[in-house]
């Protein structure tokens, strides 16, 4: 598996968020994920958006970060939100996105973040076990879905480590 970074409005980036989309209106109903998201939110340094390819450069697997910092919405100053994290079906139980969340999380610190955080739904089962297993524990409710029962949040320090 080759990961690249990508452009969020990639025509790669495009495919892999309709079908995380339709996903997420299989899970829950509704429109899907709503978050108002732009482009320019995922470019470095105040973000990063990966897309992993197969043997046949064919996309598989997505991931990126975009900084946020206190507001309205329970944020906090320093973090960095995950968003987009999608693996498509076939690709499962690789390790694609805990290869993926490493990296991220590997950027986010070099771009002095300190926390990375993430919104899920209580149907991402195998999601919410990749994050806990990677250190996130549950945290207060922030973001686009912070009222909804079925939102589920995480976060996770980004302590810097020694070479």
């Amino acid at each position: 598996m080759n990961i690249q970074t990508r452009p969020y409005d990639h025509q790669d980036a495009l495919k892999l968020e309709a079908e995380v989309q339709q996903e997420y209106i299989e899970l829950y109903g509704g429109e899907g994920d709503t978050t108002p998201l732009d482009p320019t939110m995922f470019a470095p340094p105040s973000g990063l958006y990966l897309i992993a390819y197969d043997e046949q450069d064919r996309p598989v697997a997505t991931g990126g970060w975009r900084s946020q910092d206190r507001n309205g919405e329970g944020y906090a100053d320093g973090d960095a939100e995950l968003k987009r994290m999608y693996v498509i079906p076939e690709c499962r139980g690789l390790g694609l996105a805990r290869r993926i969340l490493a990296a991220l999380e590997a950027d986010a610190r070099a771009a002095g973040r300190i926390r990375m955080v993430l919104e899920t739904g209580n149907q991402q089962r195998e999601a919410i076990a990749l994050y806990m297993s990677a250190g996130y524990a549950p945290a207060a409710k922030f973001g686009h879905f912070r009222e909804y029962e079925t939102s589920r949040c995480f976060a996770k320090p980004l302590t810097h480590t020694s070479p």
